[in-house]
């Protein structure tokens, strides 16, 4: 049997923003056995590990070095004389001031096989997040990339600030916050016009961004002023004056501002996505499991007596999964649904449906059970079995009120939700801290189950400053009930119409 031949991927992980990462880079983290990554990785990207991947954190910031440089060296070619496959995630791009140079010749030294896969480097990103075109006819064509701060053991400087200072029309420094006074000394002093203008960008790329911008004379005063640190990318050049009518991503209605997610992990991702498109960044901090049922007798024995019924109502998009995922684990498929009638609350669960090749029949125009109720007043059930999959706890008013107009209603628990505690310990810090901005709560089994990860005692110190959004008035009632302060509830109730309530409460 031919082994496995040693292989180690440089790939590049971008800025920061997690979309930015090349089709390239995706592949080589879902292929990975081993994945070795930095701190200005975004650990979004984690999630396109396999799942039995050794994931190893490298990661180095002011001063604090989880391994030094030549350990990450001895790491990658250890792990790839094992026969697995490695994935070296760097920060931006690798040969970039990366230091991916270095890891390479480690490799050529081992022997191993080695490919890089180049990233969106921070110089170029971070500034056009910022509305700063590095390159502009009317301002420059000439563009340098420098280094903040140079290896501590060299015994004199390689940067030759002359040339920098007098023939380059834009330059970008990596990671020279700490050393910014000393970048403004050697330009000034070797020539270029103190009026000169600077831009530095934080977190460039992330919801977190700030921009701070001035001149030579002044942009060390504005960075202490904004207690700006790294990392950041500083630009100098006359083209940090397009800004001004350039910028877009810290416009963005939700720019900065924490949101808590409580939502299951399996259907978090979603309002995430709408969220943090807005600017939003996001902290999923799932409440509840969604899990199939403990048993499935129930549906068992109304799926074999399918052609009984005359109605399916789903309520939500977990109803629609769970039932049609017994269904074909039963031998059955759509077909023999061809004679009953189907009923939905709200629009992505009849999305779901017809994903199954099955239309609705009623679909009310608010998305809620009432509404249904509402619709059914206008259909003659008397003596029709009606099946209602659904969640183990559920409001009781749609079968009451179905078996009130005289039909037979077989309410099943096809899945239940129980209490999930993901990154409670971050929440309570953050909490602690002040630097979360909203809760958003998309049901009231999340409001349920995260007012339980609330220690009493601390609840309203810990809740004071914060903002709750809930995404319709049955959910908002619980957090009421509950002791929350409400202050958004979305007027359509769905994913889109929550984010939509938080964008309006800023642009309001």
């Amino acid at each position: 049997m031919k082994s496995k031949p040693n292989l180690v991927y440089l790939v590049g992980a971008g800025p920061g923003d997690p979309g930015l990462i090349t089709l390239k880079g995706k592949n080589c983290i879902e292929i990975a056995d081993v994945l070795v990554y930095d701190y200005l990785a975004s650990p979004a990207l984690l999630a396109y590990a396999r799942e039995d991947a050794e994931l190893i954190y490298v990661g180095k910031k002011g001063g604090d070095h989880t391994l030094k440089q030549h350990e990450i060296n001895q790491l990658l070619v250890a792990k790839a004389q094992t026969g697995q496959i490695v994935t070296r995630l760097k920060g931006g791009d690798p040969f970039i001031f990366g230091r991916g140079g270095e890891e390479v010749e480690a490799l050529v030294e081992a022997g191993i096989s080695f490919e890089v896969v180049p990233g969106v480097t921070s110089a170029v990103a971070a500034p056009a997040y910022a509305g700063i075109p590095l390159t502009h006819r009317k301002f420059t064509s000439t563009l340098a990339f420098v280094t903040g701060h140079e290896d501590p053991l060299k015994s004199s400087s390689k940067i030759d600030w002359q040339a920098l200072a007098t023939g380059i029309g834009t330059l970008v420094f990596f990671m020279g916050v700490k050393n910014l006074p000393n970048i403004v000394e050697q330009l000034t002093q070797h020539g270029m016009s103190a009026e000169t203008l600077v831009g530095l960008v934080r977190w460039g790329t992330t919801t977190r961004q700030l921009t701070v911008t001035g001149t030579l004379a002044n942009i060390v005063q504005r960075a202490n002023d904004a207690k700006l640190k790294a990392p950041a990318i500083i630009v100098v050049g006359d083209v940090v004056g397009l800004r001004d009518s350039m910028q877009w991503f810290e416009k963005k209605p939700l720019m900065g501002k924490r949101i808590v997610v409580t939502r299951a992990r399996q259907q978090a991702s979603d309002l995430v996505s709408e969220l943090q498109a807005a600017g939003a960044d996001c902290l999923e901090c799932p409440t509840i499991q969604i899990q199939a049922p403990a048993s499935w007798q129930a549906l068992d024995l109304a799926i074999d007596k399918l052609t009984e019924y005359h109605w399916i109502v789903f309520t939500s998009v977990n109803g629609v999964r769970f039932f049609f995922k017994r269904l074909f684990e039963r031998g059955k498929d759509v077909r023999a649904l061809h004679h009953i009638r189907t009923a939905c609350i709200g629009p992505v669960t009849a999305e779901r449906l017809a994903g199954f090749g099955l239309s609705c029949d009623i679909l009310p125009d608010t998305y809620r059970a009432e509404s249904v109720v509402a619709a059914f007043e206008n259909q003659d059930v008397e003596a029709q079995n009606i099946l209602l999959p659904r969640a183990k706890e559920a409001r009781p008013i749609l079968p009451e009120t179905l078996t009130a107009l005289g039909a037979r209603v077989d309410e099943i628990a096809v899945y239940q939700t129980q209490t999930a505690q993901d990154n409670v310990a971050v929440l309570l810090d953050g909490l602690a801290a002040g630097n979360i901005d909203w809760i958003t709560f998309t049901s009231s089994s999340t409001v349920k189950n995260f007012k339980q990860l609330i220690p009493e005692s601390d609840f309203e110190r810990l809740l004071d400053a914060v903002k709750i959004a809930c995404i319709g008035p049955i959910t908002a009632d619980t957090a009421k009930e509950l002791g929350f302060e409400v202050d958004v509830i979305a007027e359509t109730y769905t994913i889109p119409g929550l984010v939509d309530a938080l964008i309006t409460y800023y642009q309001q």
